[in-house]
C-alpha cells in the first residue's frame, strides 16, 4: 500500500517528509520531485534497497543509479577527489540540471550497479528534494518510470507506473521540463559530455574554458 503526500500543503508536507525519511532510513523506496522529472530513491547505501530500485523499475544492474546529494559539501566524503573542473561545474550550476561523473571513494561501501569505480553525482533544485536530501543524506535516485517507458513529471505519474512498489509519494506538483540532466564524465584525461540535457554545451565550455567533446 502506497501513500501519496501533496506537499502543497504544509501539514502534507511535513507529514511526507517524515514518512519519506523512515522508508529511506528502513530500506524502502520514495518517489520524489526533482527540477527535471520525478525521481524514485533509496539510501544509497543500502545495497538491498537500491537492488529493490532496479527492480522496480525493471532493470538490470549495467545501468549504474546515480547520487543525489543536499549540499556542496557533501560530494567530498564520496568521491577520491574533487578535481578543479569538478568545483567549476558544481559552483555554476549546482544546484540544478548537471550530473558529474568521477571515481568514487574506494571506502565507501554501497553498490550502484556496475559503476567500473565512478559515481554520477548532482544537487538538485527542488526544495521538497534538498529538505529529503539534508535529512536522510546521499539517494541513490534514478527516474520515475519503468524501463522504456516515458519519465513521469508529476507524482500520479510515477504511481502509475511503480504503484504499489514504492510506499511513500512526494507530490511537489508538475516537474520543470521533462528533461534530464546533462552528464558530464570526469573520469579521464579530458571532459566528455555523456549526455546533453538540462544545460548546454555552450554553458559547459564556457565554465571550463575549453571545447568539451559530446560522447557519440
Amino acid at each position: 500500500m502506497s501513500t501519496v503526500y501533496d506537499c502543497s500543503e504544509p501539514g502534507n508536507r511535513t507529514a511526507g517528509l517524515a514518512a519519506a525519511a523512515g522508508a529511506v532510513r528502513s530500506g524502502r523506496l520514495v518517489v520524489l520531485p526533482t527540477d527535471t522529472v520525478y525521481g524514485i530513491g533509496c539510501d544509497a547505501f543500502d545495497a538491498e534497497a537500491v537492488r529493490s530500485l532496479l527492480d522496480a523499475k525493471g532493470r538490470g544492474p549495467d545501468m549504474p543509479v546515480p547520487v543525489l546529494v543536499g549540499s556542496w559539501t557533501t560530494i567530498d566524503g564520496l568521491v577520491l577527489s574533487v578535481p578543479r573542473q569538478a568545483r567549476a561545474l558544481i559552483e555554476a550550476f549546482w544546484p540544478g540540471g548537471l550530473s558529474i561523473v568521477l571515481p568514487h571513494a574506494p571506502s565507501l561501501a554501497w553498490d550502484l550497479g556496475q559503476t567500473r569505480g565512478t559515481v554520477m553525482l548532482r544537487m538538485p533544485l527542488h526544495p521538497v528534494a534538498l529538505e529529503l536530501l539534508r535529512d536522510v543524506g546521499p539517494m541513490a535516485v534514478s527516474s520515475a518510470n519503468k524501463t522504456g517507458h516515458a519519465p513521469a513529471s508529476s507524482a500520479q505519474e510515477a504511481r502509475d507506473q511503480l504503484g504499489d512498489a514504492v510506499p511513500v509519494y512526494l507530490d511537489g506538483g508538475l516537474s520543470g521540463e521533462n528533461v534530464a540532466s546533462t552528464i558530464v564524465d570526469l573520469t579521464g584525461p579530458d571532459a566528455l559530455i555523456l549526455r546533453e540535457g538540462a544545460v548546454t554545451k555552450e554553458d559547459v565550455n564556457e565554465v571550463l574554458g575549453i571545447e568539451v567533446e559530446v560522447a557519440r
